[in-house]
């Protein structure tokens, strides 16, 4: 059986997707934007998945390739109730801008 891992070494995967998740965590704690923060998030996960997929392929086991379908489905939930909050906080406040968010405090 000749896999895509035995062209290219898992020590691409791992780089690759810690790149991925480094400019993730940045975004997330750099930004204001509360789209852009969630765009991180989303980019964060997906480096995991690119690494839960590529482990899962050279061991030969297909745990971790479930995992990233479960990943996916929450991910695809948290982008839709996220974005639902987001589109009532602009409503109220006419801005996505995370530091005015303190204004919905009691």
């Amino acid at each position: 059986m000749n896999s895509i891992l035995s062209v290219v070494p898992i020590e691409y995967y791992l780089g690759l997707s810690v790149i991925l998740f480094t400019i993730g965590v940045m975004g997330v704690l750099f930004r204001r934007n509360a789209i852009i923060v969630f765009m991180c998030i989303e980019l964060m996960l997906n480096a995991v998945n690119l690494l839960l997929t590529a482990f899962s392929t050279l061991h030969g086991e297909a745990g971790g390739q479930v995992m990233v379908f479960f990943i996916m489905a929450v991910a695809a939930a948290e982008v839709a109730v996220g974005l639902a909050i987001l589109v009532m906080i602009y409503n109220n406040l006419r801005t996505v801008d995370i530091k005015e968010m303190n204004k919905l405090k009691w």
